[in-house]
């Protein structure tokens, strides 16, 4: 037979482009047009129902960025469409760029019932199937003037309201009342499903030919000046081939409905309620037209938004649930950052996405479900666990640039040694079509072939572009057994997990440690005010649960503010979202961000002042949120003093020395030949005439130099930052081929001399930006501050910390979530050398045997560590923090401004040290009157940290206690508690009791695991 393939497939390409396709709507009649442009920010469809409307016509352009226009479609069906498939199709505008990312709306009736999302690729709303001759149409469609932002990652003012002008960006093309033809509808996706699945087969396969002439039949078969007259003809000569079964070891794919709604990222926070209500309703209407529907949906937080804003919608939700068409998934309050957020947050993501879940539709969740969060702590096997979680699903690490993951569905295990059955979809996009090409990709793709024989596929358009279609459930009706095809199944996803943990449990392959993503590096640092808010908010929720829970404890009439408290909680979560936290919205989004975090700061200083004053009448004092001594130097009375305050405390400034305490407890500051040295009893540090660190010697630790030699510390660093795309995300490795050593100084003063604090400034510019820096080192410091301001205008620059250390260092560790993890400092593996970029919470040690040195911060994530040789071929290790960035998309004005954070040296840190001095760093005393206060909860083992003391969220009045093994090594502990018990159980996170706490006359007995998390709830006398 001679190869005519070619010519068959451009007939038949051409046939579906010009005939076929367009006939799927057999005839049109337009609607009424009226519109109403709402003033300002969205409003309720109660006003839009008042709203004066003016006529509009077609081709009219409409829309100034992020504003809302209500248009009114009416119209009557024609009597001779009775009987038939009526739908409105409605296009205000769409831009063909994609299936979301631009004009949205949603149709609601005439008595403003929503009932439909209208998005590109889902223009249509049934109005009668039958339709009833005659019968009125009268809706409002919701339309959002929404600009498309990332433009080939291009700067642009369009990322704001503030800025984007008032020029409509769109042109209204039609609002139509058609006629389906079914027949020519059906025809058009049984080709689609062939034609996609014979793309994908090799030319050898006896399959692929038939499916070639099986088409070359149907286009045979139909006229195409006659589509609809001869669209069934045409559909019975591809009935054979559909209908041949898929082989009996044929990949296993278990599809569920999605729709990944970013809950801010090109869009404010206010557009992603909008969002997601349509995707709702749409997803709720369709469920009624295919019973086999499961849509699978995360994020408790659009949940709450769509049941406070759309209670119809919320009770067609609920509903679905009930019939099994929709199956709440992920466990958490958003799809959060997985590196940055800090324990207990990553653990209040899970409780409050847990027990939303649980209280409103009676769901209780099995899985953690984060398929777009750029990388993936070790520390979430054992919160997953601890919170009933058994499966984790993601299917971010197929972006990496370097390396490919080895495994598709494995055991995940965390640094405690927990596992979670972990996949990943080999299909490699959680916004499958069902296309042939997506279903040979997973099959091919799927790493566990031999082992294991089904993956999961999510299908849906997703961030406005209304998740999934009738089209893909028709698909899917095809693909269910297609010789060729993997067979597709439509189910839960705790279905597919069932299967896949019986089929491979006992032996799937183990990945340990982090889930590190090789790509968007940068996220650990663009808008730094956006993660400073977070870091604060975080600490300011520690303190507050603290101390409203001691006043609770003695103050039987103080009222524990749990409806404050848990709001604040949800309005943190929600901005650790993986677009807010990481720096990767637009403008708009982080404007906002930083006045909510200001708004929350502000409460919570007022909710824990009115917590101590409960405490009662007492002295001014040191109150110590952390649960480790401290001896630090505060200001009071207009003076510096010194004071020592217990884990957990609070310390009478009156006891207070304004002189260092102990022999050679005191900080000194001399000049010599230009260089100013400060010292103390444990650090003596030499700032050169450039302001940089020419010496740091630990005089406790036999006056060991602790900088490399001939290399100076805090060098401050500027690289030209231009990745070749995804602006805010990225910081890829040839930054490092150009940097420039900011080493000139404008002035270098001592501007505090002793004897409780010596202090040196250093003032430098560079470019149009202007540093000023402030080493601070205190009596009884073991730590040496670094305090900076910095005015920052620069474009597309990164700034960096470096310290050059005389360490060996093998490998570093970091800080995250409930302990820390190690990572080599070489590159020898692709593995090793892509992790150029890492990130750390509060602190980062580097160290050799014996000897460590730690930097500590309050508000950076971002670090890259090196092996380094220096003077005399030594071989040190250089630490260096990400301190801000540039980029000019999609917020091209990104970070410019004025920042204020700290980091520091610990010179000697152990693991131990760095774990207290960085929440100490975090946690700044506070000073206020207060009365003599016993810790609430002391633990006489210093590995064993407190991360929080709170009252249960049942409003019981139990106390609830978390805390964690902190240094990597088993502990046997005593917590002992400031107020009487009567019973005590340890708990799940969700505070549901476990089994009881082992007790002794001391106190509860604690044996700990490396790394373990442990949450007690005390019951008090």
């Amino acid at each position: 037979m001679h190869d005519d393939r070619q010519l068959v497939e451009g007939r038949l390409e051409r046939a579906m482009r010009q005939f076929v396709r367009p006939a799927q709507y057999a005839q049109r009649v337009p609607l009424t047009i009226g519109a109403w442009h709402a003033p300002g920010e969205p409003v309720p469809v109660a006003e839009a129902l008042a709203g004066e409307y003016t006529p509009f016509d077609p081709g009219t352009v409409w829309g100034k960025p992020w504003s809302t226009t209500w248009f009114r479609l009416t119209g009557q069906v024609p009597e001779e469409w009775a009987g038939r498939r009526v739908e409105v199709v409605v296009d205000p505008g769409f831009s063909g760029q994609g299936p979301g990312f631009q004009a949205e709306g949603l149709l609601y009736d005439a008595s403003g019932v929503p009932l439909k999302g209208i998005h590109p690729r889902n223009r249509h709303l049934t109005v009668g199937a039958p339709a009833v001759g005659g019968e009125p149409v009268h809706l409002l469609l919701e339309a959002a003037a929404n600009p498309t932002v990332l433009r080939d990652f291009e700067p642009t003012t369009m990322g704001d309201v503030l800025t984007a002008g008032d020029r409509p960006i769109y042109r209204f093309r039609a609002a139509d009342l058609a006629v389906l033809d079914e027949a020519v509808w059906h025809l058009a996706l049984d080709v689609e499903v062939l034609s996609e699945l014979m793309h994908e087969l090799d030319a050898e396969r006896g399959r692929r030919h038939d499916i070639l002439r099986a088409l070359e039949r149907m286009l045979d078969a139909l006229d195409l000046h006659d589509v609809s007259g001869t669209a069934q003809a045409a559909r019975a000569e591809l009935a054979e081939v559909l209908a041949r079964p898929a082989h009996a070891s044929a990949h296993r794919v278990s599809a569920a409905g999605h729709a990944h709604i970013d809950s801010a990222w090109l869009w404010p926070l206010r557009e992603t309620v909008r969002k997601a209500s349509r995707t709702f309703a749409n997803v709720t209407a369709l469920a009624q037209d295919y019973p086999e529907l499961v849509f699978a949906c995360s994020q408790a937080q659009q949940y709450a938004w769509v049941k406070e804003h759309q209670p119809h919608i919320w009770e067609r939700i609920k509903k679905a649930v009930a019939d099994g068409n929709w199956a709440p998934v992920g466990s958490m309050w958003v799809e959060s950052d997985a590196n940055m957020p800090g324990g207990e947050a990553l653990a209040r993501q899970i409780v409050h996405g847990k027990r939303f879940f649980l209280d409103e539709l009676g769901v209780d969740t099995e899985e953690i479900w984060l398929p777009d969060s750029f990388g993936y702590t070790a520390a979430f096997p054992q919160l997953a666990k601890l919170a009933g979680a058994k499966w984790f699903l993601t299917q971010k690490l197929s972006w990496n640039q370097t390396n490919k993951m080895p495994h598709h569905t494995f055991w995940w295990e965390g640094i405690d040694g927990t596992r979670v059955f972990t996949h990943f979809p080999p299909v490699d996009t959680y916004n499958s079509q069902f296309h042939a090409r997506e279903l040979a990709h997973a099959e091919r793709n799927f790493a566990e072939k031999g082992g294991a024989s089904r993956s999961l596929v999510p299908f849906g358009w997703g961030d406005g572009g209304g998740g999934p279609t009738r089209e893909m459930l028709e698909k899917a009706r095809r693909l269910k057994s297609l010789e060729g095809s993997p067979r597709v199944e439509i189910e839960k996803p705790s279905a597919f997990f069932e299967a896949a943990h019986e089929e491979y449990a006992a032996k799937a392959p183990v990945w340990s440690g982090e889930l590190y993503l090789e790509m968007h590096r940068a996220t650990y640092t663009t808008q730094a005010k956006t993660k400073q808010g977070n870091r604060r908010s975080e600490h300011a929720l520690r303190e507050a649960e603290l101390w409203c829970t001691a006043a609770a404890l003695r103050d039987p009439s103080y009222a524990y503010p749990y409806e404050e408290l848990d709001r604040i909680w949800k309005t943190v979560l929600l901005h650790q979202f993986h677009d807010i936290l990481p720096g990767s919205s637009i403008a708009w989004v982080h404007r906002e961000a930083r006045e909510t975090y200001a708004r929350v700061l502000a409460e919570l200083d007022e909710i824990t002042g009115e917590a101590v004053r409960r405490l009662g009448p007492g002295t001014p004092s040191a109150l110590n949120s952390s649960p480790y001594p401290r001896s630090e130097v505060v200001a009071h009375d207009g003076q510096l003093v010194q004071v020592n305050v217990g884990g957990l405390g609070a310390r009478d400034l009156g006891e207070a020395a304004a002189h260092p305490r102990g022999p050679g407890a005191r900080a000194a500051a001399t000049v010599d030949a230009g260089a100013i040295v400060l010292a103390n009893e444990h650090l003596s540090v030499t700032v050169d005439s450039d302001g940089l660190l020419a010496s740091v010697r630990d005089v406790r630790g036999g006056g060991r130099e602790v900088l490399a030699p001939g290399a100076r510390g805090n060098l401050l660093q500027l690289h030209p930052d231009h990745p070749t795309q995804y602006d805010a995300w990225d910081l890829d490795a040839h930054y490092r081929h150009t940097r420039t050593d900011l080493t000139q100084a404008e002035s270098v003063q001592l501007v505090e001399d002793g004897p409780l604090r010596v202090a040196v400034r250093v003032i430098r510019s560079f470019g149009k930006s202007r540093v000023t820096q402030e080493y601070r080192l205190a009596a009884g410091s073991r730590r040496l501050d670094v305090i900076t301001d910095v005015d920052w205008q620069e474009s597309e620059k990164v700034l960096k910390a470096a310290f050059p250390l005389d360490v060996h260092a093998e490998r570093s560790t970091a800080e995250i979530q409930f302990g820390h993890v190690h990572r080599p400092t070489h590159a020898n593996t692709g593995w090793d050398a892509a992790r150029y970029e890492i990130c750390a919470h509060r602190w980062l040690r580097v160290a050799e045997e014996a000897y460590g040195v730690a930097l500590v911060n309050d508000s950076t994530y971002g670090h890259d560590v090196t092996r380094t040789r220096h003077d005399g071929d030594v071989l040190g290790t250089t630490v260096r923090l990400t301190l801000l960035r540039a980029p000019h998309s999609p917020d091209p004005e990104t970070d410019l401004g004025t920042h204020r954070f700290t980091y520091a040296l610990v010179p000697g840190a152990t693991t131990g040290d760095a774990v207290a001095e960085g929440l100490a760093l975090n946690l700044p005393l506070r000073i206020a009157q207060a009365p003599d206060v016993t810790p609430l909860v002391s633990v006489d083992h210093p590995a064993v940290t407190v991360e929080s003391v709170k009252l249960a969220e049942d409003r019981s009045g139990d106390v609830v206690v978390r805390l964690y093994e902190s240094r990597g090594g088993r502990a046997a502990a005593t917590l002992t508690t400031g107020f009487p018990v009567a019973a005590a159980d340890e708990t799940d996170l969700l505070e549901r009791p476990l089994r009881p706490a082992a007790t002794s006359d001391a106190g509860l007995a604690l044996a700990l695991r490396p790394f373990q998390i442990l949450t007690l709830r005390l019951r008090p006398v």
